[in-house]
């Protein structure tokens, strides 16, 4: 009875495997649910890896598995998954089943975030606990260690790492969408898991042996001391020889909730350099900010300690988050922030020091922690790296909204707020804490966004939106007096504060005074500031100002960039709208340019009429805003402007972009390269090729274009020197044959655009177009002439010889007066 028992896993995985190419995904899942409810965990035990990698998809993204993420509500299959996946489905059912027992499932630490698997293979044991008591050594070496993670822990890397997995998508089909199943599963996830009313439903099966690794609650007060505890070497922890880490009882009620926010972060926000990790988890760097803390009271600050450099050097990893990804993060924010806010007042406004685990539940302290301990550091990174190398183009919105949806935590808490009133509701004060915590979220990527903002083409409606966007945000009211003030405390000189420092805190009924209490709370609010910048940019870091004199210098150069582009939409307003009257009603009727180039004038569809007005919107309220946040005289920004439009007149508008001779044309210069980014400038772009042989246009038939050009070849092939004789004579005849049959672009210099030198002039021979017929405007006034004639009781023969004795006048009429009508 043993043998077939011991071999009934294997025939049920081999089951599982077959039905995967026959039975339809319902079906599969219908007998996954009675195969959950019925079988042991000992035999579930052998199918949970294959049927993880099945949902998500493989690590190294070979096995696609659901596609959960191109999945979308208009599928079938959408319903099915999600009601399987789901935190109180058959998936999860299996999950706290197989937790209950004593079961462990490996992970490569060659999947491991590239900064976590270096220092890993280094020997040097990482910061988050969620890496601690989990790391197998085999025989064989480093190279081939492995983490062995719960079956809950195991679940979550899988489906955090499912965001990260390069897949090959079909094509036409992108992961982007934010109605995808992937997406609403991460949405439900982290409302089950981080409610923001209520508690964490608890495990269907209990863990009585406390096997399950559930973190110790975290004082509050040690929060810039990252997770943990440094160790020196992997080698002397084996997992399996290291005590148990739950000993609390409390943190199995949110073992779960932190394990999840853990998994996603390490895995998600993993993008910077291995450096900037080191620099993060240093002791060096932890040591110093607590020998800063003790320093306070004591004696004269002692100098810093440089942050060590690392073992790890031969790190590299490459920077490639998706715009699906940025998305999910942005999710993650809003949701912690609707966490965090949840807090009850009564626990926001008691101390830390106050703070009792007897009086506050493990999920009320979470949620005080959450945000600062948990996100901070890894988010500023992943998102100035996001700044830095992401393509100036508009999709880099979604990175702009994460960020201004992190730094205004004041929009989920929430209070439903009329958005009229929301657009100039003030901060309140209670978030002054949150802007000195998070001091450089605001400052230095201001600064690197500004960076971005003058190279960016700010003619583009979208372009223009993201600049307005970070300029409204910045200009609610007090939240540029909240940074100030945040920056005048981390400026506060030492040597001011050891000074201020009282050599004890005593009551008014001890002598003492509310003075030294004041001075007490500005100097645990100086430490707050400095130890939140030096814990993100280390100790040597070169603290630029937001409202300094050299961001103000570069604030009036994004100034002059957005009036430069605020006259270039104008201008181009101006253009479309005089291409438009040309084409009016009398155009056809044969007084409007027959030029072909005229179709093209190298106008984007984002540089046209609607848009070219959102632009100059967006770009007036972001000067508006602009001018609020930093205090500039609207009297000097009114005369910036029109000094720059009184340089920039019609003929300078029409210069081409900087450019330098080379051997074969001209060739741009950077500053010709800002100019046309900018939109200052640009390059008339005409087709240089034979006319006749332009592409086909959409208002013409193809089949005329190539039986007309056909004739009209024929004909210049026979007639062409009879035609270059008439066009030589310098009396009317050869004025009127140059006319009708001389190309009138014949001799013209193209020096609009960089070609090389044996293109500069074209000289073609006079030939006879009848492509104009082809138009089906054209077609259409024929027509209409034909069908008046028979109106007007003309045979066809009629109405042709009319309409050729009509054409040959008009040509008469541009023959004698045609110089006089160009000049009026």
């Amino acid at each position: 009875m043993a043998a077939p028992t011991l071999q009934q896993p294997s025939f049920l995985l081999a089951n599982l495997k077959a039905d995967t190419s026959t039975k339809p995904l319902l079906h599969r899942c219908q007998d996954l649910v009675k195969i959950i409810d019925d079988y042991p965990a000992k035999e579930l035990h052998a199918i949970f890896p294959w049927l993880v990698e099945t949902v998500f998809g493989s690590l190294d993204g070979i096995i696609a598995g659901w596609n959960l993420r191109l999945l979308h509500s208009r599928s079938n299959e959408y319903n099915i998954v999600l009601e399987f996946l789901k935190p109180s489905g058959p998936m999860m059912k299996l999950v706290y089943k197989l937790q209950a027992e004593e079961y462990k499932y490996e992970i490569p630490v060659n999947y491991l975030p590239g900064p976590v698997k270096a220092c890993i293979q280094e020997g040097v044991l990482p910061d988050c606990p969620l890496f601690h008591n989990k790391l197998q050594f085999p025989l064989s070496g480093l190279l081939t260690l492995n983490l062995a993670l719960n079956p809950f822990e195991f679940f979550m890397f899988n489906f955090a790492y499912c965001l990260i997995t390069p897949k090959s998508y079909p094509q036409g089909q992108q992961g982007s969408s934010t109605d995808s199943a992937y997406f609403v599963l991460v949405d439900t996830y982290l409302k089950y898991f981080l409610p923001s009313e209520g508690s964490v439903p608890p495990s269907p099966f209990s863990d009585s042996r406390g096997s399950v690794t559930a973190p110790s609650p975290r004082s509050s007060s040690v929060s810039f001391a990252g997770y943990g505890v440094h160790s020196p070497s992997l080698l002397k922890h084996h997992i399996f020889h290291q005590p148990s880490v739950n000993a609390d009882p409390a943190a199995q009620e949110i073992w779960r909730s932190e394990t999840l926010l853990q998994m996603f972060v390490e895995i998600w926000l993993h993008h910077y350099s291995l450096e900037m990790y080191q620099k993060l988890q240093s002791p060096q760097v932890k040591l110093a900010l607590l020998q800063y803390r003790l320093s306070m009271s004591s004696m004269p600050c002692q100098p810093y300690a440089q942050p060590g450099s690392g073992t790890c050097h031969t790190y590299q990893e490459p920077f490639s988050p998706t715009e699906e990804h940025v998305l999910v993060v942005r999710l993650l924010v809003k949701h912690l922030h609707a966490f965090s806010n949840s807090l009850k007042p009564e626990q926001l406004s008691s101390s830390p020091s106050a703070h009792s685990h007897t009086h506050t539940s493990p999920l009320e302290e979470f949620k005080r922690v959450v945000v600062q301990r948990f996100v901070q550091q890894k988010l500023y990174l992943f998102l100035q790296n996001c700044f830095g190398h992401w393509p100036l183009d508009a999709s880099f919105r979604a990175v702009l909204e994460t960020w201004l949806s992190y730094i205004q935590p004041w929009r989920y808490t929430g209070e439903k707020t009329n958005p009229q009133q929301d657009q100039n509701r003030t901060v309140p004060d209670k978030w002054e804490l949150f802007v000195q915590e998070n001091l450089l979220m605001y400052t230095k990527l201001f600064q690197v966004f500004l960076n971005r903002a003058v190279r960016t083409d700010l003619v583009n409606a979208k372009n223009a939106l993201m600049v307005f966007r970070v300029a409204k945000v910045f200009a609610q009211p007090n939240l540029a007096e909240m940074i100030q003030k945040g920056e005048q405390l981390f400026l506060e000189p030492e040597h001011v504060l050891h000074h201020r420092q009282p050599r004890g805190y005593l009551t008014p009924s001890q002598g003492g005074s509310y003075v030294s209490s004041k001075q007490r709370v500005v100097t645990d609010m100086v430490f707050r500031v400095k130890s939140h910048v030096y814990a993100l940019e280390g100790q040597d870091c070169q603290y630029k100002q937001m409202f300094g004199t050299e961001l103000r210098g570069a604030v009036m150069k994004l100034i002059q960039i957005i009036a430069q582009a605020r006259q270039t939409a104008k201008r181009i307003s101006d253009h479309s709208s005089v291409a438009t009257a040309n084409n009016s009603f009398m155009s056809w009727f044969g007084m409007g340019s027959s030029d072909l180039n005229n179709t093209f004038n190298g106008a984007e569809a984002e540089e046209s009429g609607e848009c070219l007005k959102k632009t100059h919107e967006f770009l007036d309220r972001a000067l508006e805003n602009l001018c609020q946040i930093f205090k500039l005289n609207q009297g000097q920004l009114t005369q910036l402007i029109s000094n720059l439009g009184s340089s920039q007149d019609d003929g300078n508008c029409k210069q081409l972009p900087d450019c330098i001779q080379g051997e074969n044309g001209l060739i741009l210069t950077d500053l010709g390269r800002k100019q046309i980014i900018s939109g200052l400038r640009r390059f008339d772009i005409r087709y240089q090729g034979d006319p006749e042989l332009q592409p086909i246009r959409s208002y013409e038939n193809a089949l005329l274009v190539r039986l007309l050009y056909r004739i009209s070849s024929l004909l210049n092939d026979r007639f062409g020197g009879h035609m270059n004789a008439l066009c030589s004579r310098q009396d009317f005849l050869g004025r009127l044959g140059r006319h009708y049959l001389a190309d009138p672009n014949s001799t013209t210099q193209l020096k609009q655009s960089p070609l090389s030198r044996r293109t500069l002039e074209r000289n073609r021979q006079p030939r006879l177009s009848l492509r104009p017929l082809a138009s089906y405007r054209t077609i259409l006034l024929l027509l209409i002439f034909y069908v008046l004639g028979a109106v007007l009781s003309f045979g066809p023969v009629s109405s042709t010889l009319l309409i050729l004795g009509g054409g040959f006048l008009l040509g008469l009429v541009m023959t004698l007066f045609g110089d006089k009508l160009k000049k009026h």
